[in-house]
């Protein structure tokens, strides 16, 4: 596996994935930059792991906003000279039958979900360019290939996610490598978002009640970045095994 002295940057890194992704990849050796908007979480996630005789490094990050994307990429620049993945992790998931009119709500999950990665692409690519290689993860859900009731807007973030992913993965070539991570139920903030205290409930009782551990979908990134750089992992779904759908 070809992780040691890798320079990853992580977004959401505060909590669920993002996390566990950080602390799973400075075990193997990488440099870690995260990112996400609870910075008490993300400067103690980094002493935890120095403490544990990793390297790590944070900044305050707001997806949403192209400036601070652009910020954080260049603070992984900065710090190790290089950066060789991106791990677009952030995503939000309210949940909510389409009938509620929720739009704020709905532009919420576009601005973190898509534009959030699409900032992501447009502050990394030109790193990769410049030093000749790298790697965009982007971490999407099985909602992206299956909508379920409540869940259309949150499915069709992570459709686009999923496409924007091909296409860039067939526009690009040569040295910079482009993965899709589609996790099933995972342990998770997400449905902490969901504003229907029933439909939260219900979410929570019936659809993540098998729940896969966050280091499970970290291990299947770690996979992914750790290959040789002619071996390009373009998509992995990961699914609890008692998850039918």
């Amino acid at each position: 596996m070809d992780i040691a002295g890798k320079v990853v940057a992580i977004t959401g890194a505060s909590s669920g994935i993002g996390e566990a992704s950080a602390r799973w990849l400075a075990r193997e050796g990488a440099h870690v930059v995260v990112g996400a908007r609870r910075t008490d979480r993300l400067e103690a996630l980094v002493q935890q792991i120095r403490e544990a005789g990793g390297e790590a490094s944070a900044r305050r990050l707001d997806v949403t906003s192209r400036d601070d994307v652009r910020a954080f990429v260049e603070l992984a620049v900065e710090r190790y000279g290089r950066l060789d993945v991106l791990v677009n992790n952030a995503g939000l998931m309210p949940l909510s039958p389409m009938e509620r009119l929720l739009v704020d709500e709905w532009e919420r999950m576009i601005d973190v979900n898509l534009k959030g990665v699409l900032y992501g692409i447009a502050a990394a690519l030109p790193v990769f360019r410049a030093q000749g290689g790298g790697q965009i993860v982007n971490v999407s859900s099985i909602a992206d290939r299956r909508i379920v009731p409540t869940a259309a807007v949150y499915s069709g973030t992570k459709y686009a996610v999923r496409a924007i992913s091909e296409g860039l993965r067939q526009e690009i070539g040569g040295a910079i490598r482009v993965t899709l991570v589609s996790p099933g139920a995972t342990e998770s903030e997400l449905a902490s978002t969901i504003s229907d205290p029933e439909l939260k409930r219900r979410v929570v009782d019936e659809y993540r009640s098998d729940l896969l551990p966050a280091e499970a979908i970290a291990r299947a990134i770690g996979f992914a970045i750790g290959q040789p750089r002619d071996v390009d992992v373009n998509e992995i779904v990961v699914r609890p095994t008692a998850q039918a759908y």
